[in-house]
């Protein structure tokens, strides 16, 4: 009993060690990105490529049209067979959701409801490490052009694990521009509008604490 209760002193003494690191992490964590998303809003495109340099050791770039079709064009068969069969059932999906909105008489008079309406352009975040998958794009991307979304805008690390597969899936999606700017300051870049990235309404995608 004596050595239980031992174990359990110095188990809880360790958890609250580590309760204690994880909290400065993230206290660490977050004082860095209110850093670079002020920095981002005050500098706007200069700061994005020097942290892009910084981080990525590239300069964040758009990426042609063309390369995404031939992304598309040269995925193994098979691969593209899958990833448009998922396409097409999360758009079949998604598209039997969307609403103009409901709308009623209320019996104390007048007529109630709700009106439902597209954003003009979403930000799409894809991360750019060995969690680079493209059902990231085609969970993100498809309800947004099922639901009439103006723009989607993609933003993705310009790393060696930009993947082809990634690429394929934005072009069959509709993504309609893709950029290789990763890391706080894409997020910046979307949330700001910053050089040649369009503010956006809205982002979604995976990412990881930063």
């Amino acid at each position: 009993m004596n050595r239980v209760r031992a174990g359990t002193a110095e188990l809880t003494a360790l958890l609250d060690a580590m309760r204690g690191k994880r909290q400065a992490t993230q206290a660490g964590i977050e004082a860095t990105v209110d850093a670079v998303l002020s920095d981002v809003e005050v500098r706007g495109w200069q700061a994005v490529c020097e942290y892009s340099q910084r981080f990525d050791n590239c300069q964040p770039f758009e990426v042609d049209r063309e390369k995404l079709k031939q992304a598309y064009d040269e995925l193994d068969p098979s691969l593209r067979a899958a990833l448009q069969r998922a396409h097409d059932q999360i758009f079949d999906y998604q598209q039997r959701l969307v609403t103009d909105g409901v709308e009623w008489q209320s019996p104390n008079g007048g007529t109630v409801g709700q009106l439902v309406r597209p954003l003009s352009r979403v930000g799409l975040y894809v991360p750019g490490g060995t969690a680079a998958y493209p059902s990231s794009v085609l969970a993100n991307a498809v309800p947004a052009k099922a639901a009439g979304v103006g723009e989607i805008v993609m933003v993705t690390p310009p790393t060696a694990f930009m993947k082809p597969s990634v690429l394929a899936a934005a072009y069959m999606a509709g993504v309609d521009r893709v950029f290789a700017l990763g890391g706080v300051q894409a997020i910046a870049a979307l949330a700001f509008g910053c050089g040649p990235v369009p503010r956006v309404d809205k982002i979604v995608g995976p990412g990881n604490a930063y």
